[in-house]
């Protein structure tokens, strides 16, 4: 494996891409651009000789990744010292050929692989959790009621050196077939814009808050 100090990810014959080489990337900068970006994570097991793939929150510190989930589920039970993979992935646009083949999505992904540890020192599950919660909405956590023990107990969070993995991008108009161009059909790119709707309180809220201040990786979406 790579230092994590290194500019690049490890490439090896698991993360190596084969298919479609000229999107892929093994930029460390680039990668944890994607896994800031990203909401979700989806996290690919085998538990019992069975295949599961569990969606997941996660969140950055430094070289290592993060995420959370019930103490005693599957995705606890399912990691801790066995190979994982962890993707996440960004859609930027629709890619309407002119051919139905060579219709695409522009996107952004982040494929990971490597062995996850616990995190077991409650001091440590508390300050990751407040750096989940700060992520989202920053400085939140000091203004929320403590975390109880029991919820502290509850709560899985599982880390992974972020070293062996790749991404891959596309971001390009159709590719076509030389002669499919003169075809008499709209071909071109159109955009996502990911967009947050007006926040809605809680029915029971009591008193007037400001809403919270997203990041600034998530407030740009609107």
């Amino acid at each position: 494996m790579n230092n994590i100090n290194s500019e690049n990810l490890s490439v090896t014959p698991q993360s190596k891409v084969k298919r479609g080489r000229n999107r892929a990337s093994y930029d460390r900068q680039q990668v944890y651009s994607i896994i800031d970006e990203a909401m979700v994570a989806y996290l690919g097991i085998s538990l019992d000789d069975k295949p599961f793939v569990l969606p997941t929150s996660h969140w950055r510190d430094g070289d290592r990744i993060y995420w959370h989930g019930a103490s005693s589920g599957r995705m606890a039970r399912g990691v801790v010292g066995k190979p994982v993979c962890l993707t996440m992935a960004l859609l930027d646009g629709l890619v309407l050929a002119r051919s139905a083949f060579h219709h695409s999505v522009n996107y952004r992904s982040v494929m990971l692989f490597g062995e996850p540890e616990m995190v077991t020192d409650i001091d440590e599950k508390r300050r990751q959790l407040e750096r989940f919660i700060d992520r989202i909405a920053p400085d939140r956590w000091a203004d929320l009621r403590p975390m109880h023990d029991n919820e502290l107990k509850a709560t899985g969070i599982m880390s992974m050196v972020i070293d062996e993995g790749s991404a891959k991008v596309r971001d390009a108009p159709p590719a076509e077939d030389e002669e499919d161009y003169s075809w008499p059909v709209w071909a071109g790119v159109i955009p996502l814009q990911r967009q947050w709707r007006e926040a809605q309180p809680c029915p029971r809220l009591e008193g007037e808050f400001d809403h919270p201040k997203l990041t600034e990786t998530w407030k740009n979406w609107d």
